[in-house]
């Protein structure tokens, strides 16, 4: 499912990620599989765009090289506070190569806009959009909330006091 259906069927966690997504200027960390089997984690800025949670990046590197391998992947925001008080919130799925040029080409004129960096007329040989499977997040609402989410199901919330 992309990005605007994850949001629609778990609302509560959505509205985490993009808080937390936003206080951090856009950073996330990527988990990817590296061939040896072991986990990677890579600084990453996803972009929220046409309905989709986009994963574009620098290419050449070992974290596109891991999705080359195998689609799967976890995104969690970057928490700086230990005390988790603004919450975070981690989604995760498998991302597939839209080979559309002029996706790409509106996907680097919002960028521009949005921020200055630069890349149009660039090709990009990895630009990938996640289809999500599931997610969670932990807010602090009078104690510990926990919320996940399934494909096909409904949010679910564990409250720990």
């Amino acid at each position: 499912m992309n990005w605007d259906e994850f949001a629609e069927a778990a609302p509560r966690i959505a509205a985490v990620f993009v808080r937390r997504h936003a206080a951090v200027g856009n950073l996330c960390f990527l988990g990817t599989n590296r061939p040896d089997g072991f986990p990677r984690v890579s600084p990453m800025e996803p972009r929220m765009f046409e309905g989709d949670l986009v994963l574009a990046g620098m290419p050449g590197t070992a974290k596109f090289r891991d999705l080359d391998a195998d689609p799967r992947f976890t995104l969690h925001t970057a928490t700086v506070d230990t005390h988790v008080s603004d919450g975070d919130a981690k989604v995760w799925g498998t991302v597939q190569h839209d080979p559309d040029t002029a996706r790409h080409e509106r996907f680097a004129e919002d960028l521009f806009a949005t921020t200055g960096f630069d890349l149009r007329g660039r090709t990009f040989d990895r630009f990938l959009v996640a289809r999500l499977v599931g997610a969670a997040s932990v807010e602090i609402d009078e104690g510990l909330v926990i919320t996940t989410w399934r494909a096909g199901g409904e949010e679910r919330r564990i409250r720990k006091d």
